[in-house]
């Protein structure tokens, strides 16, 4: 962590330069003979990444960035806020801490946070934005987090971990002992510390890889932002044994849309099924990657299309946690149809539908865009149909 790039001039330089052209700056190079052009370059680039993702950080003066790619890995702002709400206690410790940012979010509900980090610069870099930012309990301690825990007799209301995948697994199924830490691996030992456990991981993950590799899931949740998921957690807790709780949230700009089911019981469950009626619902995001497909039905009193659409209808308009749409037709997928067919710009989804989006715009030659939604799909009666609505 050279502090030099910490000099007023230096942070000033930054700060104008952060939508100039990195490759011309390049070129330019700078007058700083205490910091090299590249190394000013790199710190422009990850504050430039954080000023939406990480916008305290982005505010405060005196921030050391590590390179780009930490701060792509990092949590959102907007998730380790999520995150930090369901947790509380007197203690937490985050064996992957990284460029802190969910522990910055645990210490407003904690009384005492470690941080670990293995990564030596990045160690450095975290404890010194956490000085800048004004944090005071948080301990950054530079270390494997697997180790310190075998090494310690502590223990913690919660523990933390998000793991890595491995670079060698890419291509892979995802699975959990595919990951740096390997968690599967370390649970007895992390239960030897703590009764409740938070894993972060992809969206990649299946839920029943995961419930099959971990032990005592009590709680998962499907995170999505502006209807796209960043992230599950996956919530353990010692010892236990019941049916497991899927909670999903979709956070938007003005709304927070939640669903919650249980996992069991949505195996369990036959939905209501119905040709499309007056309103048509598209679920969000995080609801889709739950699989909350019959719960969704049965507890929202909403009909589905089909089997496989994962479309919804009904006559009465209800709030619905995902898209809303008051159907305007409902024609059948034919020559006849399509040749009729007076439309030039529309928003095209299809849903267990044999042709993708690409194939329909060309075939019909409707350019994108516009107050008008076409849902191609099939029926309950297995006819392929084309929707024509209008966004509610």
């Amino acid at each position: 962590m050279n502090k030099a790039l910490l000099n007023t001039e230096i942070q000033k330089f930054i700060n104008l330069n952060l939508d100039s052209n990195i490759s011309t700056l390049l070129l330019k190079g700078t007058s700083f003979s205490e910091v090299e052009t590249k190394t000013i370059i790199e710190q422009i680039e990850a504050k430039k990444r954080s000023k939406t993702k990480l916008s305290t950080w982005f505010s405060a003066k005196n921030v050391y960035y590590p390179n780009k790619l930490n701060i792509e890995q990092t949590s959102s702002e907007i998730t380790a806020k999520y995150k930090s709400g369901l947790l509380e206690g007197h203690s937490i410790i985050d064996l992957t801490g990284g460029f802190g940012v969910d522990s910055f979010y645990f210490s407003k509900q904690f009384k005492t946070v470690k941080h670990c980090e293995i990564n030596e610069r990045l160690s450095e870099i975290v404890k010194h934005n956490f000085d800048q930012l004004a944090v005071k309990n948080i301990e950054t301690i530079q270390t494997d987090g697997i180790e310190y825990l075998k090494n310690s007799s502590q223990s913690y209301d919660w523990i933390y971990i998000d793991p890595s995948r491995r670079h060698d697994s890419k291509g892979k199924v995802f699975f959990l002992n595919d990951c740096l830490p390997n968690v599967p691996e370390h649970l007895e030992l992390l239960f030897s510390h703590s009764k409740s456990i938070m894993i972060k991981t992809s969206p990649l993950l299946d839920f029943t890889v995961g419930t099959n590799e971990l032990k005592h899931v009590k709680t998962i949740h499907v995170v999505a932002v502006n209807n796209e998921v960043k992230e599950l957690l996956w919530v353990l807790e010692a010892n236990f044994d019941n049916a497991i709780s899927i909670e999903t949230i979709n956070i938007k700009k003005k709304t927070h849309e939640f669903f919650k089911f249980n996992l069991e019981k949505e195996k369990q469950t036959e939905p209501t099924y119905s040709l499309p009626l007056t309103y048509l619902y598209e679920p969000n995001a995080a609801i889709l990657k739950a699989g909350a497909f019959n719960l969704i039905s049965t507890q929202l009193m909403v009909s589905k299309l089909h089997k496989h659409a994962h479309l919804y209808t009904s006559n009465n308009k209800i709030e619905f946690p995902g898209r809303v749409f008051k159907i305007n037709s409902i024609l059948p997928f034919n020559k006849k149809t399509l040749k009729k067919l007076d439309i030039t710009k529309a928003n095209i989804t299809t849903r267990n539908f044999p042709e993708s989006v690409l194939q329909l715009r060309k075939k019909l030659n409707i350019k994108d865009g516009g107050d008008l939604y076409l849902f191609f799909t099939t029926d309950l009666n297995d006819t392929k149909i084309m929707i024509v609505c209008t966004r509610i």
